[in-house]
């Protein structure tokens, strides 16, 4: 009888850790291209309301936001007044952050102003010269928290009317959107990645 062989375990990320949430999200949607401009819109608001917690925690949430916030339609974002923010603002299943809720309705109305004369990939697409950067990081300490870069992108989108979106939160949003390749090379995905990337952001 042959003797099964153990199954190879896949080497991820440091920050995968152990929770089966997080090594889905690892392994399935950080650092893949997002092909519309809803879902770049929806990653560039979660990616705010992380500011100054664990991304676990907006992922855990994620459901909630996409309820909470009408699956992330901008032009419904965009009309919400007093009574949307109390609403939001009583919401367990969200991050109940006043100033971060208002920012949301700003940059769904920097949004609509924008696509007026262009889309948001096409936008932040502009920035990337030579396609989605590939870094090649063995360490997570090789890793910067922002970079010449993402603090170009975070002017750009604030002379749009954006608001919450620092140097750092651009990084981070880089990171998950496939704009650069930050899985470690010793990472499974990191190859996987570095090929969805090639036409990811292609315009």
């Amino acid at each position: 009888m042959r003797q099964q062989q153990p199954t190879q375990e896949l080497v991820r990320c440091g920050w995968a850790g152990s929770d089966a949430e997080y090594q889905r999200y690892h392994d399935t949607e950080w650092g893949v291209p997002l092909k519309t401009d809803r879902a770049i819109f929806e990653k560039l608001v979660l990616e705010s309301f992380q500011a100054g917690l664990s991304w676990i925690t907006i992922l855990r949430k994620r459901e909630n936001f996409r309820r909470a916030f009408d699956g992330f339609d901008a032009e419904r974002i965009a009309r919400y007044g007093g009574t949307d923010i109390a609403r939001l603002m009583t919401d367990e299943g969200i991050v109940r952050n006043r100033a971060k809720i208002e920012a949301t309705i700003d940059n769904a109305k920097a949004y609509l102003k924008l696509r007026e004369r262009t889309t948001l990939k096409k936008l932040l697409a502009s920035h990337l010269d030579n396609g989605p950067l590939q870094n090649q990081a063995a360490e997570p300490s090789d890793i910067p928290p922002a970079t010449d870069l993402s603090k170009r992108i975070s002017k750009a989108l604030k002379a749009e009317g954006f608001r919450f979106v620092g140097p750092t939160t651009v990084y981070a949003f880089m990171q998950s959107s496939g704009m650069v390749n930050d899985h470690l090379v010793g990472c499974f995905r990191h190859a996987e990645c570095a090929q969805l990337q090639k036409s990811g952001w292609r315009l």
